[in-house]
């Protein structure tokens, strides 16, 4: 007599320790489709999400991330499940027919309510309102504050984003806008990600915006800004395209089809990046270019983070230490310090700090922490001095190259600068500078020659 196959509980957590309440085991997601009925006066979302999935292993019970919002109902492909559960942050579906080890199947949540940010170590996280519009910051953990996910970087997916919502609202999201049209005084506006994206990097943004797209190669950026800040807005990015061919350049083909900037009505913190996006608060423009600084770090996200995104949390260097040195070798670019004196500059800045973290693992309170970006930075630009210009930044665009669109770790960095240099001297200076407390030296010589 056959045996029933043994079903498994998919885990409600994607097992890594800096968020160990975040993701789900049992599963991997192949594609989100989102339609969300958006009302800005009152904060109110109606909305369907169709999830496309693939079991990893039998499962007979399986999970989302989805926090704060009511859920109404729910199939499994098409059918009821036999329970449903939402509580502490977790939607837990048990199918009516267990799932089969490697069956492509879908769900739909039809989910409501007043979207807010969920707390964290980190401070609020996800959708928020602003004085007149939403932003969505999702880093690290805050996706779940809009829709109903599988929230670890390393489980990618694609996207369709539709959002309607009040006419005179500007939406800007992840991807092209594919359709838009307008009906009775509601405007839906839908957005196609083709790449696959991790969802913390899934983000709508709705304001009163006015829309100016600068000429550059390899894209057009497109800015949305309130009208009383086109004048500073229109100085500050001035020479955004100017920045993009500096980093094609240095770090291989812009990975997406389109690069948006959002600058708020509202002060921000600090500014943030999303897949295709960047968004700025209306105290980060001047009309003085006194933010290039970060509008290359932002920029820098889209090779770093968004194309290759890390695999676990603790190596969240691999995406800051890369924007940090982008903020660098703009300024050479740009005619202000050279990269090599901006790491003497930090290097000094960092020795009069408590040396007690380990970059490679910082932990979940200070993965966020300043040392790990300059930290990062300055390993990099260690390896620049130690296999030169032509090697480093051809380790740099094979790296992209290799990885685009998908998962990386430290270890997929270090394989690329041993085949561009032929040695294995990387490996040394990245263990010195992010797996140890203890700050190394830099060379006294600077790299023979800038940035291609």
């Amino acid at each position: 007599m056959l045996q029933p196959t043994p079903t498994i509980l998919g885990s409600a957590s994607a097992g890594d320790p800096y968020l160990p309440a975040s993701g789900n085991g049992g599963y991997t997601v192949a594609h989100y489709d989102l339609e969300l009925d958006y009302r800005v006066a009152t904060n109110r979302l109606t909305a369907t999400a169709t999830i496309t999935a693939r079991a990893l292993t039998a499962l007979g019970r399986f999970s989302l991330d989805l926090a704060g919002l009511s859920v109404d109902k729910v199939t499994v492909n098409g059918v009821a499940p036999v329970k449903t559960v939402h509580a502490a942050r977790k939607l837990v579906i048990t199918p009516a027919v267990p799932l089969a080890a490697a069956e492509t199947f879908e769900v739909v949540v039809r989910y409501r309510g007043a979207p807010h940010p969920v707390r964290s170590h980190w401070g609020e996280l996800g959708w928020e309102e602003l004085t007149d519009g939403v932003l969505v910051a999702g880093q690290p953990s805050g996706a779940p504050s809009w829709f109903p996910c599988n929230d670890h970087p390393s489980d990618k997916a694609t996207f369709r984003i539709l959002l309607t919502c009040e006419a005179p609202y500007t939406v800007v999201s992840n991807g092209p806008l594919v359709a838009k049209s307008t009906r009775s005084g509601r405007t839906s506006w839908t957005f196609d990600v083709r790449e696959p994206m991790a969802a913390y990097l899934a983000s709508v943004q709705i304001g009163r915006y006015r829309r100016h797209d600068i000429a550059a190669t390899p894209v057009a950026p497109s800015l949305f800004f309130p009208p009383a800040l086109a004048r500073p807005v229109a100085v500050d990015f001035a020479r955004l395209g100017e920045m993009l061919t500096v980093f094609s350049e240095a770090f291989g083909p812009y990975p997406f089809p389109a690069f948006s900037v959002i600058v708020t009505a509202d002060d921000l913190e600090i500014p943030l990046e999303a897949h295709g996006l960047a968004v700025f608060g209306r105290n980060h423009v001047d009309g003085l270019h006194g933010s290039d600084r970060l509008i290359a770090h932002e920029l820098a996200h889209q090779w770093f983070g968004n194309s290759l995104t890390l695999t676990r949390w603790a190596d969240i260097w691999l995406h800051e230490g890369f924007a940090c040195y982008a903020e660098w070798i703009w300024a050479e670019a740009s005619g202000g310090l050279t990269a090599h004196a901006n790491a003497l500059l930090h290097r000094a800045e960092l020795d009069r700090l408590p040396k007690n973290i380990v970059v490679a693992d910082p932990g979940p309170h200070d993965m966020f922490d300043d040392r790990v970006y300059k930290r990062g930075a300055l390993a990099l630009h260690a390896v620049r001095q130690a296999i030169g210009d032509e090697a480093f930044f051809t380790a740099l665009r094979a790296y992209t190259r290799t990885h685009r669109h998908g998962s990386v770790t430290t270890d997929d960095l270090l394989g690329s600068f041993r085949i561009a240099s032929g040695t294995g001297v990387a490996d040394k200076i990245i263990a010195r500078w992010v797996s140890a407390k203890s700050l190394p030296r830099l060379q006294s010589a600077a790299p023979l020659e800038p940035a291609p």
